[in-house]
């Protein structure tokens, strides 16, 4: 059935409302990509699209109960008072093993009603539209209490939130995707983590076994090659402990919640100053807090930055800078004086040095990553975020 069908009455007015509403709402939970957050906007943007009362959504785990429900309209003392998250039971339970909507005048007077805990709010009309993913329920969206009107839920509500769901069902995909995809990020970083570990620490340390053992055997008829191996033992034990020192500092996870993004990025330079003999320096600017992911996005494309300018460019020099935009936003600049490269037979190779992931980074929170290099000329990537 179109929207046009399902129009309630003569005249085009309504029609057009609830399509601009639908629009609304569609771009509402296409602008997220954590799974969390798209639920949450489908069940606000349900709520507000119907005008209920009560709004909540519903994700099945595989041992009979949510994996997460999400409720709107609901205060955060009420939501406590309730207990924990409901089982697959009753009402709840039908929808999420049916294809088909759930209109009712009184869910209390339902066949499969089961009750509800003493702090769950009195609900009287009940609308309920399973998530699909072809035939795979991937959650069910409940609403309740039409405000406005004594008729309860009309064919028409059915009909709008069907067509929302039915993007909901794309934006929660998006969303599982895009998780997912992070999910590998992060194994491929802490793989690329042990690689480097083995690569750089173990040679490293292979060769001081080999320079100490020359070095006992010229001991008594060579004394002074023998001191001489001793001290390009000394020399490669103080590198391995400079690479161990940089896994170390990227293996521990930063301190955003406590320190904030400013310090944090000031503390990991510091580290990785001392660790290497490149000279890296921060020149930070007043910037105000950011939300949490933009915080972390821009925390996490400065490591991949100086992993790169420190690993793989030879870079003598590294200067991080952050500063405030005019928005409230943040434009965060890592430049190197290493050998640099083309980007154009970069991406040709197959080799992205993490571009990828930074522009991924970058994108997931609105933001935007530019980067300016040349064969001989260094590097510099700058990545800009929008204020709140």
């Amino acid at each position: 059935m179109s929207l046009e069908n399902a129009h309630p009455g003569p005249g085009c007015d309504p029609c057009l409302g609830g399509i601009e509403a639908i629009s609304s709402a569609v771009l509402g939970m296409s602008r997220h990509l954590e799974v969390r957050e798209v639920l949450r906007r489908i069940t606000a943007s349900a709520r507000t699209l119907l005008n209920a009362e009560y709004a909540a959504l519903g994700v099945p785990d595989d041992h009979g109960g949510f994996a997460q429900f999400v409720v709107d309209g609901v205060s955060d003392e009420q939501w406590k008072a309730i207990g924990p998250l409901p089982r697959q039971h009753g009402v709840l339970a039908g929808m999420l093993h049916r294809l088909t909507p759930t209109r009712l005048k009184d869910v209390r007077r339902a066949p499969d009603f089961g009750g509800w805990p003493p702090a769950h709010p009195e609900m009287t009309d009940f609308l309920g539209m399973p998530i699909l993913d072809g035939t795979e329920v991937l959650g069910a969206l409940f609403l309740a209490n039409k405000q406005g009107s004594t008729a309860g839920f009309t064919a028409h509500d059915e009909e709008l939130l069907r067509i929302l769901t039915a993007h909901a069902a794309l934006a929660l995909g998006n969303a599982r995707l895009y998780e997912r995809s992070r999910e590998l990020t992060l194994a491929g970083e802490r793989a690329r983590i042990a690689h480097d570990l083995h690569d750089a620490v173990s040679q490293k340390l292979f060769s001081l076994r080999l320079t100490a053992k020359a070095a006992a055997t010229l001991v008594d008829r060579d004394p002074a090659r023998a001191r001489a191996e001793l001290a390009e033992v000394a020399r490669l034990a103080a590198e391995a402990a400079d690479e161990l020192r940089a896994v170390v500092v990227e293996l521990r996870p930063a301190a955003l919640e406590e320190d904030g993004l400013v310090a944090t990025l000031a503390s990991q330079v510091q580290v990785l100053d001392r660790a290497h003999s490149a000279e890296v320096s921060f020149r930070p600017a007043e910037v105000r807090a950011l939300p949490p992911a933009r915080e972390a996005a821009l925390l996490r494309v400065a490591q991949e930055a100086l992993h790169n300018a420190l690993r793989h460019a030879g870079a003598r020099a590294v200067t991080v800078s952050l500063t405030g935009t005019a928005d409230r936003g943040a434009v965060l600049r890592i430049t190197d004086d290493g050998r640099g490269f083309d980007p154009e037979s970069v991406r040709r190779g197959g080799r992205h040095l993490g571009l990828v992931s930074m522009r991924d980074r970058a994108a997931s929170v609105g933001g935007r990553l530019t980067l300016e290099s040349a064969p001989g000329k260094g590097t510099v990537v700058e990545m800009e975020v929008p204020g709140a």
